[in-house]
This record gives C-alpha cells, structure tokens and sequence, in this order.
C-alpha cells in the first residue's frame, strides 16, 4: 500500500502512489511519549505553530497564502493514540498535474518547511500574546468537556480508574498542568520535537516516491534522532472502587462500566475482540441496542467500544437514576449471551459486513488511508487492508464466545442529576 524509506535514523517517509486523487496529501507526525505534562506543552505548541510563524505572523496571513495555492488546507492538531502522544501537520494541495502553473507543489512544501521551522519568536521565545492566547484556548477546551456530560463522565472515570495511566489522560493534558507551561518551557518542548521525535511523514496522491522523498529531504533537513522516545506498554491495575456514584446538574443519568480484557491490539485475537465489541453493543444491529434500548425501551443511548491499545472495552448508557441496577444487571445479561455463545448468523454476518464497509469506506479518503497505515503498519511493515478483512471473515461464534469470556468488569460508574440525590 504505502512505500517506506527512512531518510534519518526515527524518520520514514511513507509514499502511497496512486491516481485515485487529484490533491497530493501530506501527513507528518512528531510522535512523544504520552504524559500529562507532554500532553499539555504540545496541545499548545500544536495551536502556536498553527496560527503564527515568522513569514505570516497571523492565521489571516497564512489563510490567504493558502488560498492563493489553490485552496491549499493546512493545519496542525494533536492526538493521542496508545502510549504516543502525536503533533500532526496535515496538508492537501491540488497535484501540479492538472494545472497550468507549475511549481504549486514547491511552494506548498516551503510553506509547511516555514511553519513547522520558521516559528514566530521574539528574543529567543514565542510572541508573548501568542503563546498566552494560545494557552489560554487549550483550557477552554479542556473545560469544555464538561459541557458534553457523556465525555465528562467517561474521562472521571478513567481518572478515577486508572489515575496516571496513558488511557486517562487526554490529548490536551489537564487544566493544571497547561496553565503551568512557560514561553521557555514550550520552546524546549519545541526544540525537542523537531530533534528527538520520532517522525513518520505520509503522503498519498500521484507522485514518485523516489521524487516526493527527495523533495522532503531537501526541504525538511531532519537530523537523525538522538533520544528516540523508549517505547513501553503500560500494565492495567484494577482500580481501587469497583463502584462510584457522582453528582451534577442534570437530568439524564450517565452509566459507564469499564471491563478489561488481555486482547489487545497486537494480540493474535485482535480482529476477533473487534466482532464481539461489534456484536455485544458496537453496532445498531447489536445486543445492547436490540435488547436493552429497543425492547425494554430504557436507555436513551446504549453501546459498547473497544480501546484495542490498551484491552479496555467501555458500555456507555443513558439512563434515569433509579433505573441504573437494573441496566447493569441487564448489560450483563448480554454479556453473558455473547459468552455462552448465542450469537446469531445475522448478527455475526452484519457486523463482519460493517467492519468491512467502515474499512474500505475509510479507504476512499486519502486521510483515512493514511490513518489506517500508520495504525495498523504496528502489526506489519507490509500491511494490507485485505489482511484484516479475511482476518474477520475466518472468525467463528465460538471465537467470540471465547472472547468474552475474557472479559472481567472492573468499574461500574454512574454519574445522577443532583435532584435526585435528595430523593436517597
């Protein structure tokens, strides 16, 4: 699918070649290990280095370059995937082939050479206004969250769950640890990206590999990795409560329950963990959906999903209070019936049939072709989308039941209206 070649010791450039596309598109990924405090200093250099840089100072100013490079998109996020922490610099620019005026690609290179290298600094830091504006944005996102009582609810008990661990902790660090970042400590947080990341740059559109790699070396001069981030796989403890009761101002009552599971992503049984989320809650045709939201008509939402990188799989409920014993009980019961392996020939013919459409749907984006290899590239350097797809369709009932089996309820939160607390 995509053509590696490393140009420095912890940098690849990956070049899919393809005449699907009329855009080239770029992805690079300066990926860090995940914790609070990286988390935090990179949420906000992801924004800093976004909005602002040294030939166009302003996002008005960089807004028009773009335009002027036919529609150019550029921007930068941050995101967290396992134990990596990444910084993304993703752009899309028409292929040179189907205009008249040549060079478009060169100069959409410079410009992400300029906004990745050529930062807008003042005596050595960032512009002061920047940087606080900037700091400032990542904890109104942060707090954010608490509007969305769902994610709200999901990140308390991870928090509470499983305190320190990569899972709990969010792509934008925390409030506390964001508001202690520096102009000094984010220019060393910059300065060790650019020189100690591991850097996996993608593109995807109808370029040489041999050329488009060349081109990026010219540009981008990435020095071999000194420090290359130790790669490590954080263990699960069990948490503490098994239970936790909490309350807001509210009206539906959030019901999340935690299991673990020893499959994880690189596990031999991947894709067979992926059906049984599928069949236990993923999908509209699921158990928990079927039985528990349409037949006992009791939940406002209900579902299930499975966090591969860390063998955590989450059911999240919408429900009234005084109903939450009873959906425990009942999630459970299905639980049970994916164990004892009463899985119907619909239900595991849909879900093979979902996985794949989600897979060769995601495939139809540039984007989405990029995220797939980079994820899924861990389980092989020559990874094929048709690898996973006969992976799902050998998968039997009793693979599944096998599965679930595996699974053991570690946290059973529920966040209640505070009217309610009154009525215990």
């Amino acid at each position: 699918m995509f053509e590696t070649n490393k140009i420095a010791q912890g940098v690849h450039v990956h070049v899919h070649e393809t005449t699907q596309f009329k855009t080239i598109n770029f992805s690079i990924r300066f990926k860090d290990r995940l914790t609070v405090k990286n988390a935090s200093e990179r949420a906000i250099l992801a924004n800093v280095l976004q909005h602002s840089n040294e030939m166009y100072p302003s996002h008005t100013a960089l807004r028009m370059v773009l335009d002027d490079l036919y529609g150019t998109s550029l921007y930068i996020d941050s995101t967290k995937r396992g134990d990596d922490h990444i910084i993304n610099l993703n752009v899309e620019t028409v292929n040179d082939q189907y205009l008249s005026d040549k060079g478009v690609l060169e100069k959409v290179m410079n410009l992400m050479y300029i906004v990745l290298f050529k930062p807008n600094l003042e005596n050595g830091l960032f512009k002061e206004n920047i940087f606080k504006r900037e700091q400032e944005s990542i904890v109104q996102r942060i707090e954010s969250v608490f509007d969305d009582k769902t994610r709200y609810a999901q990140q308390r008990m991870m928090e509470l769950a499983l305190p320190g661990h990569p899972a709990a902790i969010t792509s934008n660090g925390s409030i506390e640890q964001v508001k202690q970042v520096t102009n000094e400590s984010l220019v060393a947080a910059y300065r060790h990206m650019l020189e100690n990341n591991e850097v996996e740059i993608y593109v995807v559109g109808d370029v040489s590999p041999e050329v488009i790699t060349a081109h990026i070396r010219d540009y981008f001069h990435f020095a071999d990795r000194k420090e290359l981030p130790v790669k490590t796989e954080s263990q699960l403890q069990p948490p503490e409560q098994s239970r936790v009761l909490e309350y807001e101002d509210m009206k539906q009552g959030k019901l999340h329950m935690m299991f673990f599971t020893p499959v994880t992503f690189r596990d031999e049984d991947f894709p067979v963990m992926q059906l049984m989320n599928g069949i236990f809650g993923g999908y509209a045709h699921s158990k928990l959906f079927a039985n528990i939201r349409e037949k006992e008509s009791m939940a406002y939402y209900v579902s299930s999903s499975y966090a591969s990188q860390f063998g955590l799989v989450f059911v999240l409920a919408g429900i009234d209070r005084k109903l939450e014993e009873k959906a425990v009980s009942l999630i459970l019961g299905q639980l049970e019936e994916v164990k004892n392996g009463h899985i119907t020939d619909t239900e595991l013919e849909q879900t093979k049939a979902l996985l794949t459409n989600q897979l060769k749907e995601a495939l139809d984006s540039a984007r989405g072709q990029i995220d797939i290899y980079d994820q899924y590239m861990e389980l092989s350097e020559d990874f094929e989308p048709a690898y996973l797809i006969e992976r799902w369709e050998k998968v039997s009932k009793e693979q599944i039941a096998q599965a679930a089996q595996e699974l053991s309820l570690q946290m059973t939160y529920f966040l209640s209206g505070k009217e309610e607390a009154s009525d215990e």
